[in-house]
C-alpha cells in the first residue's frame, strides 16, 4: 500500500475510528468509565498559566493536588496532552478557576514522580536552576557552556541551593532549558530531576524530558518575566535533603535504553566494529586506511542514536520488556548480545551512509557542528565513504547470522534493502521536482515524497527489533502503516518548525522553505491560493536577494491561504492513526512502545519562553534525541 491509499481512502475508515485506551488507563476506577473518545487538539494554553496569588491557595492546590495523584495509574509515563486532561478534570472537582491549569499540571506531575524521585540517589540526581534567580544587578558570575559559573558571593538563594546539593552529591545546572540536560541523562549520569523554573519552561519540559521516564520534580517560579522573580523556597528543601528508596520501578522508563544505544558508540564501538586497517595513527593516514578511518570517526561521533534506540526499544519489548519495566540490574549499564548491538549500528551505519549522500546532493554545510564530509575531504571521497557506510551495514548484519539465524540475518537484510530502494526513490523524486517544479503539485504528491523519504528508515529499525525476537508475521501491515504514518507526520513537523520565529526576531527560519523542495506546505499553498498567489509564490521562490524580504513574503501568503493550520490538521490526523493502528497490536509492551513512538515523536509543541522569544538565535533548547531529525 502506497501513501496515496494510506493518506486518502484510509482517513475516511481511520477517522471514524473510536480510540481505545489499550492500557492507558488515567485512574484506578477508569475500568468501570465509558469507553473514551478521540484525543481532541490540543489548544493554545498561554491564558492557562497563572499561579496562584497567594501562599495558601498555593498550597493548598499542592495538597489537593497530592492526593489526586494517588488515584493515577503510574505504569506508564505520562503525555502533556493526558497531564492537561487530568488538570481540567482536577481544577474542576477542587473547584479552581482554569487560569491555573498550568500550576495544576505541575503540581500533578510531581506527585505523579514524587516517590520515584526521593528513591533516587542524590548523587544520582540533578539540581536544575534558572539563570532568573540570580541577582540581576551586579552578578558576578559568568556563563560557560554548562551554565552559569556560580561564584556563591550570597547575593541571591542561587549558591545556598547550589551548595547544600554539591554536598549531597547532585549534579547541578544554572541553564535553562540547557541541551546538556538530556546528554547527561542519556549518557548514564542522572536518574532523577530536582527542576525550577517557570510554567513555560516546565510545560516543554513535559514532553522532552518528562516522556521518556526521568522521575522529576518542579517548583514553579511565581512569574515568567526571566527578571528577578521568586518561588516558594520551603518546596525545594522539602525534596532537596529527602531519600526515600522504593524496591520496584513504578513507571516504564525508556532512559536505559537510550543508554544502551549511546554506549554502542560511545564505550562497545571497537568490540564490535574492529578497525581492519587503521589500526594505528600511520595506517590510518595511509591511502588504504583513510576510508576506514573517515567512514569510523563519522559513525561513532555525532548524532542522537534515535535508530539503533527504536530497534533496541523493539527488541525489548518483544522479549517482554524487562529493560523498559527496570527488570535489570539498575546500578549497570543494559548491554545487549554481540549479534542484536550489530543490527543496531548497522541501522545507524545506512542513516549515516544516508546523511553523507543527502548533504552532498544539498549541499550542506554543517553536520553535527562541524563541516559536512564533501567539505572536509571532496566529494568524490565523500561519496565513496557514503558507500562504504552502505557495505558496513550489511556485513554487520551479516555477522549477526550465527547468533540469530541465517533467515533472521536475511529477513532483516531483506528490510534494509527495501528501506535503501524507497528512500532513494524518495529522495530522486525530490531532486527531479527541484530541477523542474511542478506548480500543480498537490499535497497527495508531497505526502508521497515524504512516506518514501522518512518512513522507511522508521519500518527497517523497528521491524530488525522485532525479527530478532522471533517471527514477526503477526504484525503483517500494521506496522508499515504505523511507520508511514509516524515518518509522514514527523516530516511535516519539521517543516512546521522551519517556519517558527517571526521576521522580528534572530531565529533562523525558513531555510527549507526558500530551498525550492517539494514540502507539504507549498503543496498545501499552491492548492488554496487563487490565480494572483500562485503566481507571487513561483516569482518569490524563482528571484534571488534578501531571503528574509522573500521569507516573509512566503509566510503572509501561506498564512492567507491556510496552509500552516491545514499542516497541523495533517499531523493531527497522522497522531490519530497512528494510535488506532497501535490499539490494534495485541501484545502490550508492543503496544505501549508504539504509544511511546507517537507521543514523542509526533509530540505538540508548546509556545516559546519569553527568554526564547528574546534570544531566538541561540536558544538553548532541543527535543529527546528520539524526536529530533
Amino acid at each position: 500500500m502506497d501513501i496515496a491509499t494510506n493518506s486518502s481512502s484510509a482517513a475516511s475508515s481511520n477517522m471514524n475510528v473510536v480510540e481505545s485506551s489499550s492500557g492507558r488507563a488515567t485512574t484506578e476506577q477508569a475500568a468501570d468509565a465509558p469507553a473514551p473518545k478521540k484525543r481532541q487538539r490540543r489548544k493554545s494554553t498561554a491564558h492557562l498559566k497563572a499561579v496562584p496569588e497567594t501562599l495558601s491557595l498555593r498550597e493548598l492546590i499542592k495538597a489537593d493536588a497530592e492526593a489526586f495523584a494517588r488515584t493515577l495509574d503510574k505504569s506508564n509515563a505520562f503525555t502533556r496532552r493526558e497531564l492537561e486532561q487530568w488538570a481540567y478534570d482536577f481544577l474542576k472537582k477542587i473547584d479552581q478557576p482554569e487560569k491555573y491549569l498550568g500550576f495544576a499540571m505541575v503540581m500533578i506531575g510531581n506527585y505523579f514522580w514524587k516517590r520515584q524521585f526521593l528513591a533516587t540517589p542524590f548523587e544520582r540526581r540533578m539540581l536544575l536552576l534558572p539563570h532568573c534567580l540570580k541577582h540581576a544587578e551586579g552578578c558576578p558570575a559568568e556563563y560557560d557552556e554548562f551554565g552559569l559559573d556560580c561564584e556563591k558571593c550570597g547575593a541571591c538563594s542561587i549558591a545556598d541551593y547550589k551548595v547544600r546539593a554539591e554536598q549531597l552529591g547532585y549534579k547541578v545546572l544554572v541553564a535553562e532549558g540547557s541541551p546538556v540536560v538530556l546528554k547527561i541523562i542519556v549518557e548514564g549520569y542522572v536518574d532523577g530531576i530536582l527542576g525550577v523554573a517557570c510554567l513555560n519552561v516546565l510545560e516543554k519540559a513535559i514532553d522532552k524530558v518528562l516522556i521518556a521516564g526521568v522521575p522529576s520534580f518542579a517548583v514553579p517560579l511565581h512569574s515568567g518575566d526571566c527578571k528577578n522573580t521568586s518561588l516558594d523556597e520551603a518546596w525545594v528543601w522539602e525534596v532537596l535533603e529527602k531519600y526515600e528508596p522504593i524496591e520496584e520501578q513504578e513507571t516504564r522508563s525508556h532512559v536505559p535504553l537510550m543508554r544502551s544505544s549511546v554506549d554502542l558508540f560511545n564505550n562497545r564501538f571497537n568490540d564490535l566494529l574492529p578497525k581492519v586497517r587503521s589500526t594505528t595513527p600511520e595506517k590510518a593516514n595511509s591511502p588504504l586506511g583513510q576510508t576506514e578511518q573517515i567512514a569510523y570517526d563519522w559513525l561513532e561521533k555525532g548524532g542522537k542514536r534515535f535508530r539503533p534506540f527504536i530497534t533496541l526499544a523493539a527488541y525489548d519489548a518483544a522479549t517482554g520488556g524487562d529493560v523498559v519495566n527496570g527488570r535489570h540490574d539498575r546500578d549497570n549499564p543494559v548491554e545487549f548480545s554481540m549479534a542484536v548491538s550489530k543490527v543496531a549500528m548497522a541501522i545507524e551505519a545506512f542513516h549515516k551512509a544516508s546523511l553523507v549522500h543527502d548533504d552532498i546532493q544539498d549541499n550542506d554545510l554543517y553536520r553535527y557542528g562541524r563541516e559536512t564530509l564533501h567539505r572536509s575531504h571532496g566529494t568524490g571521497p565523500a561519496i565513496n565513504i557514503g558507500d562504504y557506510l552502505i557495505g558496513l551495514g550489511y556485513r554487520l548484519v551479516n555477522e549477526s547470522r550465527a547468533e540469530l539465524g541465517s533467515d533472521v540475518a536475511c529477513d532483516i537484510s531483506e528490510s534494509m534493502a527495501s528501506a535503501h530502494i524507497k528512500l532513494c526513490d524518495g529522495q530522486g523524486a525530490e531532486m527531479a521536482w527541484q530541477h523542474d517544479p511542478d506548480w500543480n503539485m498537490t499535497p497527495l504528491d508531497a505526502l508521497q515524497i515524504y512516506a518514501l523519504k522518512t518512513s522507511p528508515a522508521f519500518e527497517a529499525a523497528l521491524f530488525s527489533g522485532l525479527r530478532m525476537a522471533g517471527d514477526s508475521e503477526a504484525f503483517g501491515e500494521t506496522i508499515p502503516q504505523f511507520c508511514r504514518q509516524l515518518g509522514v507526520g514527523f516530516q511535516i513537523l519539521n517543516d512546521l518548525k522551519d517556519w517558527r520565529g517571526d521576521d522580528d526576531n534572530k531565529l533562523v527560519a525558513g531555510q527549507d522553505a526558500l530551498a525550492l523542495r517539494p514540502t507539504v506546505l507549498l503543496a498545501l499553498a499552491l492548492q488554496s491560493a487563487n490565480v494572483e498567489q500562485r503566481q507571487e509564490i513561483r516569482e518569490i521562490y524563482e528571484a534571488s536577494g534578501n531571503d528574509l524580504m522573500r521569507f516573509g513574503k512566503l509566510r503572509r501568503i501561506f498564512t492567507q491561504c491556510g496552509a500552516f493550520e491545514k499542516a497541523e490538521g495533517l499531523v493531527h490526523k497522522s497522531r490519530e492513526r497512528s494510535e488506532s493502528l497501535a490499539d490494534s497490536i495485541e501484545s502490550d509492551e508492543i503496544r505501549q512502545l508504539l504509544y511511546f513512538f507517537v507521543d514523542s515523536i509526533l509530540a505538540e509543541e508548546g509556545e516559546p519562553t519569553p527568554l526564547e522569544k528574546q534570544h531566538a538565535s541561540d536558544s538553548m533548547l532541543v527535543s529527546l534525541p528520539i524526536v529530533s531529525s
